[in-house]
């Protein structure tokens, strides 16, 4: 049996894995929306993004990937994405609106039915899932104006197509909650020690209902905690970091950190530093 979650050593309201958390100039919106109780072992939440920067310079938006299946429809587009291993770029121009609702780990394997990690790096059509109502699923989304009114449609459409339980979906998810709101959790042995399962069996379940190994969740999510703690614009000494997310030495740390961001730990508090002013 997974153990208790620990109180959350991080703020889980707070979006995370966003690079840039201000735009230059123009309008830009985010909002999140919890589900219902009887989705809320399947969904994370629902959530919209909006900007306005007609007659203004497009801009580049970032973000770190989760290990969360997510569905995403905007005009002219609708799909169903698996993780993302590396950061994702968006260029925003002009004006423009995307609703998702971000499955939990685990979460969407009883509507795939098959492993989770077929769905790496690549996408699918909603109608691969669904079948042709998803095309109702799309226009009503469509037509609605703001988040409330596209979060009660996406809820009637899942509840149309509800899967039967999976009582793996709750472990899972509860495993992967804890890896994201503990900070302690570094390694995957301390998920062995908590399981009771092995290092082969918690890579076949992560496989399966994630989408990715325990190893990569683990990484991003002490990486996410990185990113946050240089967004707060606090002082950091970087060799106690890198050890305190669980990294033997500095020079790994910045390796992995550059890798996933594109820069530096450094040159990315200095950028952020300078947005603030």
């Amino acid at each position: 049996m997974i153990g208790k979650t620990r109180p959350p050593s991080v703020d889980p309201a707070k979006p995370r894995g966003v690079l840039r958390t201000r735009l230059d100039h123009g309008e830009f919106q985010h909002a999140r929306r919890a589900p219902s109780a009887a989705l809320a072992g399947l969904i994370e939440h629902y959530w919209y993004v909006g900007w306005d920067l007609r007659g203004l310079p497009a801009q580049q938006q970032e973000t770190l990937p989760h290990p969360n299946v997510q569905l995403i429809i905007e005009p002219g587009a609708a799909g169903i994405y698996g993780v993302h291993t590396g950061r994702f770029t968006r260029l925003l121009e002009g004006q423009g609106r995307v609703f998702g609702i971000k499955f939990k780990a685990g979460g969407f394997y009883p509507f795939l039915r098959t492993p989770v990690s077929t769905l790496m790096d690549r996408s699918l059509g909603v109608a691969d899932v669904f079948g042709a109502a998803a095309q109702t699923l799309e226009s009503e989304v469509l037509a609605c104006d703001g988040l409330d009114a596209m979060a009660i449609v996406a809820e009637r459409f899942l509840h149309a197509h509800l899967p039967a339980a999976d009582a793996q979906v709750e472990r899972i998810s509860t495993l992967v909650a804890d890896i994201a709101n503990d900070r302690s959790v570094t390694s995957v042995d301390q998920l062995t020690t908590r399981t009771g399962l092995s290092k082969r069996a918690l890579q076949r379940l992560f496989q399966q209902y994630v989408g990715i190994g325990p190893k990569w969740v683990i990484n991003r999510y002490r990486l996410h905690e990185a990113i946050a703690q240089l967004q707060e614009g606090k002082p950091v000494a970087w060799a106690d970091l890198a050890l305190e997310l669980g990294y033997f030495d500095q020079a790994h740390f910045i390796r992995d950190f550059r890798k996933l961001v594109g820069r530096s730990p450094a040159d990315y508090a200095r950028v952020e530093s300078a947005g603030r002013r």
